[in-house]
């Protein structure tokens, strides 16, 4: 994730209904942007983008399906990273998320679709089905990982995931702070650290991971020194833009 987004939808098919499209996110976008979900409403989104407010309410019904589409647009097509070792992989995908919500748009969009979905029962179950799809993406890291032996079989990678992305939304949603590389490189360090020790072991398999997982524990203050010898990732961000190094 980056903070040069395209603008939404403009990487799709064209015709007609791709461009109202287009120009509706857009709109999203820059209103987000300018005031914020409180003062995002059809009419304005329709006014800046030229497209009549009845067209939006037919397509959308509601300016919470409308932010949780742009959510997803603007998502869909973030690669996710494979440097060869897990702790690269946190650590890229970390760096990345903190770029990504580096831009203050991101965060008021995550704010929005946050309300929306308390608002609107479609926008939540929206909500839930692009961090389940997310999490299952992310979670091919985590079974990288267990079939190189870098963390016990029975690691559940959704809580991995979990556990990555929980310190960006509490900054965000809870203390309204703004996120940075620091942030993202301690969340990996930690998320690592534990995945390691068998933290995010499937519910019934933590004693048969007991054994395997003893050695990690007792290297336990070495935890940076081995992230650091582990990680592949190159010196600089994996993406273009988001600033870090």
């Amino acid at each position: 994730m980056t903070t040069a987004h395209h603008a939404p939808g403009g990487s799709r098919p064209g015709g007609r209904t791709a461009r109202t499209r287009e120009a509706v996110l857009t709109a999203v976008f820059k209103e987000l942007g300018r005031g914020g979900f409180a003062a995002l409403t059809m009419e304005k989104v329709a006014q800046r983008s030229g497209i009549h407010v009845a067209t939006l309410y037919r397509r959308w019904r509601c300016i919470e399906r409308l932010v949780c589409e742009l959510l997803t647009d603007l998502s869909s097509d973030v690669p996710l990273p494979d440097t060869g070792t897990l702790p690269g992989d946190l650590r890229a995908l970390a760096r990345s998320i903190s770029a990504f919500y580096g831009d203050a748009r991101m965060r008021r969009l995550i704010e929005a679709v946050v309300s929306a979905a308390a608002r609107d029962p479609q926008a939540a179950t929206v909500l839930r089905s692009f961090f389940g799809e997310r999490m299952a993406l992310a979670g091919r890291m985590v079974q990288r990982a267990v079939e190189r032996g870098e963390l016990p079989a029975d690691t559940d990678p959704e809580q991995v995931m979990s556990a990555l992305g929980a310190p960006f939304y509490y900054r965000i949603l809870i203390a309204r702070r703004p996120v940075d590389q620091d942030l993202a490189e301690s969340t990996a360090i930690a998320v690592w650290a534990a995945a390691r020790a068998g933290a995010y072991a499937s519910k019934g398999s933590s004693n048969n991971s007991n054994s395997s997982n003893s050695k990690t524990s007792s290297n336990s203050g070495n935890n940076k020194t081995n992230w650091r010898r582990n990680s592949k990732t190159p010196a600089t961000s994996p993406t273009k833009t988001d600033g870090a190094d």
